[in-house]
């Protein structure tokens, strides 16, 4: 769930916050969940809507400082269960991070946490069919910054 959250908002101390209001926020409402998911579904749904929120406020409130520009790839640990030290794969997770910001939280939630375009579109809070458009231009677009790197 940490690292849900960290690549969304791409702040450790940010995704802690998120995560805390998040798990308290589960238990607050601990009620309403009807089981229809598993709990942990449920869980990670709280854990994304709270890091696109804050993510989206930080945004508003311009509070864009250098460690976003500074992130580094080795900040995030066990990203995912592959071995994230082969090189292609670093190369991939870097890319995505130089993306515009719709482009890499689309392919974070598609391709990393593994939601299909109808629960994003819901996250996002686009349509359905903007949603697989903008999931197909951040491939596009990935695809040819990687092929960029390869020529390099």
């Amino acid at each position: 769930m940490y690292n849900t959250s960290l690549r969304i908002v791409r702040d450790s101390a940010e995704a802690e916050d998120v995560m805390q209001e998040s798990f308290l926020s589960a238990f607050t409402k601990l009620d309403s969940y009807s089981g229809e998911a598993t709990f942990g579904s449920w869980l990670k749904r709280i854990v994304v809507n709270n890091s696109i929120s804050s993510y989206n406020k930080r945004n508003r409130l311009k509070e864009d400082d250098l460690d976003d520009t500074l992130y580094k790839l080795e900040e995030d640990q066990g990203i995912t269960e592959c071995d994230t030290n082969h090189l292609e794969v670093q190369r991939v997770l870097q890319t995505m991070n130089h993306l515009k910001e719709n482009y890499r939280m689309a392919l974070t939630l598609n391709l990393i946490e593994g939601y299909d375009y109808e629960e994003m579109s819901d996250i996002l809070g686009i349509s359905y069919a903007n949603c697989r458009t903008t999931v197909s231009r951040a491939k596009e677009s990935l695809r040819k910054k990687l092929s960029e790197l390869i020529t390099e």
